[in-house]
């Protein structure tokens, strides 16, 4: 019998991930991807309890250890500049032992690297038409071809969910995330300062790996934007005069080559695949920039896909696919929601008492219980999920 003809929208974390697994199962596979190459650079990720698993069994574990940011402290900064509280990376972000932390960018490297020469990639390109009953595909550039099975890994606004699923199952959460390389002129090494005023919060960082620094920028709004010009200007005009280092990160996030901004959303299906269509990472299940797991969703739902589709037939594979991931999901969905609470101050004092907290936390008796406590629901979310041992086929 010949392989399964499997293509695969979306050539970021997901996708190549589930191409790797598949491969490894015998099916055929294809990738296209809209951009017109692989898309460097981003921010850092997080790969965290289960995903790590995922990561140890396809041996690429020790590599990513080599990329790893190895950020060293977060530093919230007042107004003037004025550090108010370090706190060990590690520690504020909830990182355990075994979680690794590294950029986007070298991730999705990795995975390319891993599949490219097994794996049909087609960049530049995109699906126009799918049916789902019979596979059948037509692109912008390539001639129509009919695959055995279609799977949209193709982010929160998914072209695959969208023509196949429909519905309006993306939720905002009335938050934006703008991130954008701008000059490191605080000289930062593997540290990160933070600034918060009312809905509002200003990251910057420079990893162990970045001679430059990344600026991040989070705020509250309904606002409506469309292109960059209208992006950078809500931007503009929701930090502009803000204090601290914001204007002069402005300017130079004006002329960044990798300008990014979207809105902080998660997606919410109540089924992840249609007859011969399924869906992966974000989109099936964004958790969104705030719960710090739409990697290691990505990362965990290519394997349980792959593993059900080695084992069962489609209809059945996609069953089993969602049973499996369908708490998980749910957990870090909450996770997300409820972590975006905490990352924007609704009041100075707010914001001041945070910090003060930290500062004091140290000197604490209880303060390992106490430090638990807090971390305790990022590790329970990132371990939400027995992974089944599928037989490989070496």
């Amino acid at each position: 019998m010949s392989p399964q003809r499997v293509l695969i929208v979306g050539a970021s974390i997901a996708g190549p991930a589930l191409a790797w697994w598949l491969h490894r199962y015998g099916f055929e596979v294809t990738v296209v991807e809209r951009a017109p190459a692989l898309r460097p650079g981003g921010y850092k990720i997080d790969i965290r309890g289960a995903a790590i698993d995922v990561v140890e069994q396809m041996g690429l574990k020790e590599r990513l250890e080599g990329m790893a940011t190895d950020m060293q402290f977060m530093s919230f900064v007042n107004r003037a500049g004025r550090r108010l509280v370090d706190v060990p990376s590690d520690l504020f972000m909830g990182r355990g032992e075994a979680d690794l932390e590294v950029m986007r960018g070298d991730l999705s490297q990795i995975l390319y690297d891993e599949t490219r020469a097994n794996v049909d990639y087609r960049f530049g390109d995109t699906i126009t038409e799918l049916d789902p009953v019979t596979g059948a595909v037509s692109f912008e550039r390539a001639e129509p071809q009919t695959f055995d099975l279609v799977i949209g890994a193709d982010g929160l606004n998914s072209t695959v969910r969208r023509q196949v699923f429909g519905g309006d199952v993306v939720r905002d959460l009335n938050h934006v995330v703008s991130i954008a390389t701008v000059p490191n002129h605080l000289e930062l090494d593997r540290w990160e300062l933070v600034y918060s005023v009312p809905g509002r919060t200003v990251n910057l960082y420079s990893t162990g790996r970045d001679d430059d620094a990344k600026a991040l920028f989070l705020f509250g709004t309904d606002q409506k934007y469309e292109g960059r010009e209208q992006q950078f200007e809500i931007l503009n005009t929701t930090f502009r005069g803000a204090g601290w280092e914001t204007d002069r990160l402005l300017d130079a996030v004006a002329v960044a080559d990798d300008f990014y901004f979207d809105t902080v959303s998660q997606v919410e299906l109540d089924r992840y695949a249609v007859d011969r269509v399924s869906l992966v990472g974000d989109a099936a299940y964004c958790p969104s920039f705030a719960s710090g797991q739409g990697t290691s969703l990505a990362l965990v739902g290519a394997y349980i896909l792959a593993g059900e589709l080695s084992q069962s037939a489609p209809a059945t594979a996609f069953t089993a696919y969602e049973r499996l991931m369908r708490p998980y999901v749910e957990r870090n969905l909450t996770l997300g929601r409820d972590n975006l609470g905490r990352m924007i101050s609704k009041s100075a004092l707010q914001s001041w008492a945070g910090a003060m907290m930290l500062r004091v936390l140290p000197k604490l008796p209880m303060k390992d219980a106490l430090v638990g406590k807090i971390t305790q629901p990022i590790h329970d979310a990132a371990r939400a999920i027995e992974l089944p041992d599928y037989q490989t086929v070496s």
